[in-house]
């Protein structure tokens, strides 16, 4: 559940209408469920979205707040496909970034979408762009709940590994925007497309079908595969894990689509008579 302007600190209020103008009107987001605060504000000057979200104390960050500050290192980097960041302000025990307003249209994945041609371009775009040394998280750590070895997911090619519909805007004039930077993080260019099966899958194309896609592209192509397998298996095994945490229906969502695709791996192992999937490894 987001917090309302209404009951933000005092302090982070006055320093958000510091830097953004005076607020004619505002408009929560209704997508996302990372910042605490996301919301469209109408000043004078025009149209800013803000983001925020509370520390867990007056100097200690949560993780929506490290959240934001790796999405501000990073946005210098890539302007070509991120909204430009305009301000930060810090008051009141919260962090809050101001980015350029982009008003757009959400991608659609589903088969035989021209956002699909899109969708590919912001990808290579993506994975040409230096990878700067403010990004230091490494993609591979990410899955250590499972008992799979993930050390072919490393590498240092830059990764923005949550590159959802709602995450890809599309304006008017066709321009496109990459948001959400959050989970940046370096690694195998590979990876960065077997984050995207899922998604596929999601909008309507088979798991056959989903990696077909990402057949295009080189880096998929070059890949282990025994590496691709040991991701899926490993992507499915946590967000498993995760569900039985947290009943959010969209978790239960993520869960399935990773597990539909790692079964798809599976079971090409077995036609291919590559072997069982790795031992420790449970989807029950």
């Amino acid at each position: 559940m987001r917090t309302a302007w209404t009951e933000l600190p005092g302090q982070l209020q006055a320093a958000i209408k510091d830097r953004a103008g005076r607020i004619r009107a505002l408009q929560p987001a209704t997508r996302g469920n990372h910042a605490d605060f996301a919301s469209t504000l109408y000043t004078p000057d025009g149209r800013v979205f803000v983001k925020a979200a509370r520390k867990v104390s007056t100097d200690v960050d949560g993780p929506e707040v490290r959240a934001l500050r790796w999405e501000a290192a990073i946005n210098p980097y890539v302007a070509e496909l991120a909204p430009r960041l305009l301000w930060r302000a810090e008051a009141g025990g919260w962090l809050a970034l101001g980015f350029e307003h982009v008003a757009g249209r959400h991608a659609d994945y589903s088969p035989g979408s021209p956002d699909l041609a899109a969708l590919d371009r912001v990808i290579r775009t993506l994975q040409e762009t230096v990878t700067p040394e403010a990004v230091k998280g490494r993609v591979e750590r990410r899955w250590t709940l499972a008992d799979v070895d993930v050390s072919g997911a490393a590498g240092d090619v830059l990764l923005h590994t949550d590159i959802n519909a709602d995450n890809l805007l599309i304006t008017p004039d066709e321009r496109v925007y990459l948001v959400d930077w959050a989970f940046v993080a370096r690694g195998a260019a590979w990876v960065e497309l077997g984050l995207m099966i899922p998604w596929l899958i999601k909008a309507g194309h088979s798991p056959s079908r989903a990696a077909a896609w990402a057949e295009r592209f080189p880096a998929w192509n070059r890949a282990d595969s025994a590496a691709i397998d040991a991701f899926s298996m490993a992507l499915a095994q946590c967000w498993r894990v995760r569900c039985e945490h947290n009943q959010a229906e969209w978790v239960a969502e993520r869960a399935a689509l990773t597990r539909q695709w790692a079964e798809h791996r599976l079971r090409g192992r077995e036609v291919n008579g590559v072997g069982e999937k790795p031992s420790g490894v449970s989807w029950a």
